[in-house]
C-alpha cells in the first residue's frame, strides 16, 4: 500500500514538473501549477502523519489541518479563470481564503506548543481541540459541497457560452474539468461519509493519476487557452441583449449581409471559424452579431455555423464526381473537425447517420465515415 501511495506522489511531481517547465504560462497554468504543489505538500503530510512518521518531525504536526479547505478554492479559481467568469472586483477572490487564513491563526496555540505535546494531542485524536475538530468537519463539508458544486455550475455555464462564439467545439471542450470536478466530489464523499484516512489517501492517489492521465492526453491542462472576454458569465444580461442598440433594420441588414457572406464566401468551411472571426468580416461587434444570430435564425452560432456545413455536405455527397471520395473527407472539406463531431451534429440535424443518409441516395456513396 505504501508504494502505491509513493507511486501517487511520483506522479504528482511529475506533472508539477511538466507544469513548471511549460513556456508562456496562462493564468489558470499557474494556478494548476501553485494547486498541484499544494496536493503534493498535503499528500506528503497526510501520509507521514497516517504512517506515524510525522513524530519523528513533530513541526510538521498541524500543518495539513486546513489544507482540505485550499483544494475547492483552487478548484473554483481554476474553473473560473479558464472559462472567463469571474467576478468584477477580482479583489474579493481573496476572500476565498480567509477561513483557512483564521483555522491556522487558530492553530498557532498548537504550534507553540512542546514536541511531546503536539504528539501528545496527536495520539489522543486531538484530545484540548475537541471544538475545533468539530468546526474543521463541517468547514470541510461545506466547502467541498460549495465548491464543487460552483464549479460544476460555472462548467454548465461555459457549455452554453462557447456555443455562442465556436464553430467548433473539441479544441474548447472543458470535459476533463469535469472529471476533475467530480473526482474532487468524490473526495470529498470519502472525508464526510468514510471518514477513514486510507481511503481518502487512496482517493487522493485515484486522482492525481486522473489529472496525469487526462492531463497528458488533453490539451486543457497543460496547452490550455483562455477564452475570450465575451465568454465571462457575469455579462449575461449582454447576451440578452436588453439594452442593444441595434435596430430591426439594421438587424436585417447585418443578417442578410451574413447570409450572403457565409453563402458565397463559404467562410463555415474554416474549420475553427469563430464568432470574432465572423464579427470582423462583417464589420460589426461580434454582440451585436450574436444577437442577430440568436434573435433571427433562433439559434446559438455553433448550431448556425453547422448548418451550413451539413446542407453543404447534403450538396457535395449528391454529386456525381465526389462518389470517389469518402463521407469523412467531404465533411473536412466542409469545414468539421473530427470524425466524432460530425457524425454526432450530422444525426443530430438529421435523425439519420451519415451512411444511412447516403445509402438513401438515387447514387449512394458507401464509402465508411
Amino acid at each position: 500500500m505504501s508504494m502505491f501511495f509513493v507511486a501517487g506522489i511520483g506522479v504528482a511531481v511529475f506533472i508539477e514538473f511538466l507544469l513548471i517547465s511549460k513556456k508562456n504560462k496562462s493564468t489558470p497554468d499557474l494556478i494548476l501549477t501553485m494547486w498541484m504543489f499544494l496536493i503534493i505538500v498535503h499528500f506528503f503530510l497526510l501520509y507521514v502523519a497516517v504512517t506515524g512518521d510525522a513524530f519523528s518531525f513533530p513541526f510538521l504536526l498541524g500543518i495539513e489541518q486546513p489544507l482540505p479547505l485550499l483544494h475547492g478554492v483552487f478548484l473554483y479559481l481554476y474553473t473560473s479563470h479558464l472559462t472567463r467568469q469571474l467576478p468584477e472586483n477580482r479583489k474579493l477572490l481573496l476572500l476565498h481564503f480567509v477561513p483557512v487564513a483564521v483555522m491556522y491563526l487558530y492553530l498557532v496555540s498548537f504550534f507553540v506548543l512542546p514536541a511531546e505535546q503536539k504528539i501528545q494531542v496527536y495520539r489522543d485524536r486531538g484530545a484540548g481541540y475537541e471544538v475545533y475538530g468539530i468546526i474543521r468537519h463541517y468547514a470541510i463539508w461545506l466547502s467541498g459541497v460549495v465548491y464543487v458544486i460552483w464549479s460544476a455550475v460555472l462548467l454548465r455555464r461555459h457549455r452554453h457560452n462557447i456555443r455562442d462564439t465556436f464553430s467548433d467545439l473539441e479544441r474548447v471542450n472543458l470535459q476533463w474539468l469535469h472529471i476533475l470536478t467530480w473526482g474532487l466530489g468524490g473526495i470529498w464523499v470519502l472525508v464526510i461519509f468514510f471518514r477513514s484516512e486510507i481511503l481518502v489517501l487512496a482517493g487522493i492517489v485515484v486522482f492525481v493519476f486522473l489529472i496525469g492521465f487526462f492531463g497528458v492526453r488533453q490539451a486543457g491542462i497543460f496547452g490550455s487557452r483562455e477564452l475570450p472576454a465575451e465568454e465571462n458569465g457575469e455579462n449575461e444580461e449582454k447576451k440578452k441583449y436588453p439594452k442593444s442598440g441595434l435596430t430591426e433594420e439594421a438587424a436585417a441588414r447585418l443578417h442578410q449581409e451574413l447570409t450572403q457572406l457565409m453563402t458565397k464566401d463559404a467562410l463555415y468551411r474554416k474549420s475553427d471559424l469563430s464568432i470574432d472571426d465572423l464579427a470582423s468580416k462583417v464589420g460589426v461587434h461580434p454582440n451585436y452579431l450574436s444577437q442577430i444570430i440568436n434573435q433571427i435564425e433562433k439559434k446559438n452560432f455553433y448550431d448556425f455555423v453547422n448548418t451550413f456545413r451539413i446542407e453543404e455536405f447534403k450538396r457535395q455527397i449528391s454529386m456525381q464526381k465526389n462518389q470517389q471520395y469518402t463521407l469523412l473527407s467531404l465533411a473536412y472539406d466542409c469545414g468539421f473537425s473530427s470524425k466524432s463531431s460530425f457524425n454526432r451534429y450530422f444525426k443530430k440535424a438529421t435523425g439519420q447517420t451519415p451512411s444511412e443518409y447516403a445509402s438513401a441516395l438515387p447514387t449512394s456513396q458507401n464509402s465508411p465515415s
